[in-house]
């Protein structure tokens, strides 16, 4: 056989390969707004060994590692870092507003939440490019790309035929501000923001994948956004995830935690019409002092793509 026939062949059979792993089911877990008390903390091992029990790819905290109320101390990040890396699955963490935002009150020990953002950089994002956990897993992060170098922590990765991607973006007004106009550090954020959604969507166009997954912290009111009367601070964010979404031949589906009520919906309109957008999907996460967290099968060739399940989280007796 010719050389040149046979490395052809040997490519096919190699992209054969390829596309057949792509096609492969699979599953994710995700948390959030948890732990936000003395109970939560003793029992959060046992919702990540129960996660543990599960063949996942992945397991991702969508923010609020404390409640609002409990101080920003070096020591909360080093506590929760050690709770992410003994998960036996790659554990992935996006920042929530508790976390960095919110550290201006004088409960929270009267930080400033930019030096604290920073902080919490350096703890959670040493190294951008890969996970937590036993087993880590490599990841892109948004620190490759000179303009928006300082937001490490915007990851993103690939799990046969979906697009991982996630967002610096927290409750409580998003850093917005309290004037009218926003602040510096929401618009510099919000630059990064929209470039890595953006860069995201124009990788699953081009590789023809079938699924994305965008997952923040903040509940950006999306029903009030497709009743035209959305949060300033999210509107403009919105605004671009219908747009995505509706140049997307897949599905797309975002988890976010914030307000404490776990829901898998599709509430997504748009503001103009009130039409609805057929391929998106939200999942809001357990919170405080709910605990628990989401499981979602993913079936590559298959309606629907992603199919989220609700796991509470119950303790065992005398526990």
């Amino acid at each position: 056989m010719p050389a040149l026939r046979r490395t052809a062949l040997a490519l096919i059979a190699s992209l054969s390969a390829l596309a057949g792993h792509a096609a492969e089911p699979f599953s994710f877990g995700v948390l959030g707004d948890t732990p936000y008390n003395r109970f939560e903390r003793t029992h959060l091992p046992a919702v990540i060994a129960e996660m543990d029990a599960e063949l996942l790819k992945v397991v991702i905290h969508d923010g609020d590692i404390k409640n609002g109320g409990e101080r920003c101390d070096d020591a909360i990040y080093e506590d929760r870092l050690a709770l992410f890396r003994s998960s036996h699955h790659p554990f992935v963490y996006v920042p929530g507003d508790n976390d960095w935002t919110d550290c201006h009150r004088t409960s929270n020990g009267a930080y400033d939440p930019l030096e604290r953002l920073e902080m919490l950089r350096g703890v959670f994002f040493a190294d951008p490019r890969k996970t937590h956990g036993q087993y880590p897993m490599a990841v892109e992060s948004q620190t490759d790309d000179t303009a928006f170098a300082a937001y490490r922590e915007h990851q993103r990765w690939q799990i046969g035929p979906v697009l991982f991607v996630t967002l610096n973006v927290p409750g409580s007004g998003n850093n917005y501000g309290r004037k009218k106009t926003p602040g510096a550090e929401y618009l510099a954020r919000s630059a990064a923001v929209r470039a890595w959604i953006e860069a995201g969507f124009a990788r699953a166009r081009s590789t023809g994948l079938e699924g994305v997954v965008l997952v923040m912290q903040a509940n950006p009111d999306i029903e009030d956004f497709g009743d035209g009367k959305g949060n300033h601070a999210y509107r403009e964010l919105l605004t671009q995830v219908l747009a995505e979404t509706r140049r997307f031949a897949g599905q797309v589906l975002l988890v976010h935690g914030d307000s404490h009520v776990h829901r898998i919906d599709t509430p997504l309109r748009d503001p103009k019409d009130g039409s609805a957008v057929g391929n998106f999907t939200r999942v809001e996460t357990f919170g405080s002092p709910f605990m628990g967290w989401v499981k979602v099968d993913v079936r590559p060739g298959s309606t629907p793509l992603f199919r989220p399940t609700g796991q509470a989280y119950s303790p065992k007796t005398g526990e």
